[in-house]
């Protein structure tokens, strides 16, 4: 089974390094949202075709993951520039604004093929194939590097009030807990199923599964959450959602989510409802940044070498 799993998602992301070279200059059209193909008449209507507020195609290499820092106004993504499991020092981490204008397209640099970003108190996280490194926010300088022993695929990274960072190991079946520079398995096996993207939401760890992307025949992926004391999982989805990257939080006691694979952004409501509210067609959505100032999803086109924002503000209710 591990094997398998980590065979079939280098395959997935050997495909990026080759279609994002065919993709690069991706006009603006073609990223632009499609109503999803068996949407319900009023499904349809919510994920009706939308034309991004700001749209980046230049200098955006197989971008990752995107993640906008409060506290500064910052808007940091990750580059993977290379191959994807590739020890190569091409991977990077662009500065934007929130209205897309690029402060520093080579924030930070040296880095592998960096995924996941999130912060904690002046530090910028990223996870890094099989380490996790913090970054210092006010001088782009790298201040730690936590190797984690075991690590298969670093994926997401969440941080915890405490400052603990939560990390998801996609191919090897566990969640890593990185505290005092010390890193140790916080959840794994089944009850993690196959995790990607993971959010610190009070007292539990959010976590979406990818399932289908580590075995096409295993079933679709589903939101959960995880107990940050005892470990007890909580599924919040009323139905599974597919290969599930970004998770953000929408404000209303419900959270916004990436079908990485199907190139959707889904809501799933407090009640656990879920519904497609964009679908890119051919363009995959990775992990996702949301902006609840200006309502807008920022969205990294991983295979397509392409970031772009969609308001979703009329679409969550």
């Amino acid at each position: 089974m591990m094997n398998r799993n980590r065979t079939l998602h280098f395959a997935t992301l050997t495909l990026l390094a080759t279609f994002s070279l065919a993709c690069s200059a991706t006009p603006v059209e073609e990223a632009e949202p499609t109503p999803a193909p068996e949407a319900s008449e009023a499904e349809a209507l919510t994920a009706a075709p939308a034309t991004p507020m700001w749209f980046l195609d230049d200098g955006m290499a197989q971008p990752e993951s995107a993640y906008l820092h409060a506290e500064s106004g910052a808007l940091f993504v990750s580059l993977i520039d290379g191959e994807p499991g590739g020890r190569d020092g091409n991977g990077h981490i662009a500065r934007l604004t929130p209205e897309g204008e690029v402060v520093d397209a080579m924030w930070a640099t040296g880095f592998n093929a960096p995924k996941g970003l999130r912060a904690h108190d002046g530090t910028l996280w990223v996870a890094d194939l099989d380490e996790v490194i913090g970054i210092d926010i006010e001088t782009a300088e790298v201040t730690s590097r936590i190797a984690v022993e075991g690590a298969e695929f670093l994926n997401d990274v969440a941080t915890g009030p405490d400052g603990t960072v939560y990390v998801s190991d996609s191919n090897g079946l566990k969640i890593y807990a990185i505290a005092d520079g010390e890193a140790s398995v916080f959840a794994e096996g089944d009850v993690v199923e196959a995790p990607n993207g993971v959010l610190v939401d009070g007292d539990r760890l959010l976590v979406g599964s990818m399932r289908q992307a580590a075995a096409p025949d295993s079933a679709p992926g589903q939101l959960f959450a995880l107990d940050l004391a005892s470990g007890e999982k909580t599924v919040l989805s009323n139905e599974p959602i597919g290969t599930i990257d970004g998770i953000e939080l929408d404000g209303q006691g419900g959270y916004i989510l990436t079908n990485v694979m199907a190139g959707e952004v889904v809501h799933v409501s407090r009640a656990g409802d879920v519904r497609v509210i964009m679908n890119f067609g051919d363009s995959v959505a990775a992990d996702h940044a949301y902006d609840s100032e200006r309502g807008h999803v920022i969205v990294p086109h991983l295979f397509q070498s392409s970031l772009g924002a969609y308001d979703v503000s009329g679409l969550l209710d």
